[in-house]
């Protein structure tokens, strides 16, 4: 079992940047691909970034492209999702997600689910 804990959401203009952070409470997330989800009010939850377990394999869903970066921090056993010209559809509640598998291709099962932070994007 691994816990995951998020931080660094809030309320940003349209244009501005922000970056938020998971941390994982075991030294197995090392080994864990790792993602980011977001969930828009009254929409579906839907992957926005991939990460293996080394960090050298990334994939981005095409609507943050060229804007978000996903890293981590195996050390700190920390996720990062660093956001760049925000935008209002942007907003949404943001889950980092664990998979058991190192890998992120094929698209592996996530397993472990942090409880979100609110990421809000004014116009």
């Amino acid at each position: 079992q691994v816990h995951l804990v998020e931080s660094g959401g809030g309320l940003v203009q349209a244009g501005a940047s922000l970056r938020v952070s998971c941390v994982g409470s075991r030294a197995s997330f090392t080994r864990y691909a790792m993602a980011w989800f977001r969930q828009p009010p009254g929409k579906e939850r839907e992957s926005v970034a991939l990460i293996d377990w080394s960090g050298d394999d990334t994939d981005y869903a095409d609507p943050v492209k060229g804007r978000f970066t996903i890293s981590r921090d195996n050390a700190k056993k920390t996720l990062y999702l660093e956001m760049n010209s925000l935008k209002p559809e942007d907003t949404a509640v943001y889950f980092c997600a664990a998979s058991r598998s190192p890998a992120i291709r094929p698209v592996p099962k996530y397993d472990f689910w942090g409880q979100g932070t609110q990421v809000t994007v004014s116009s």
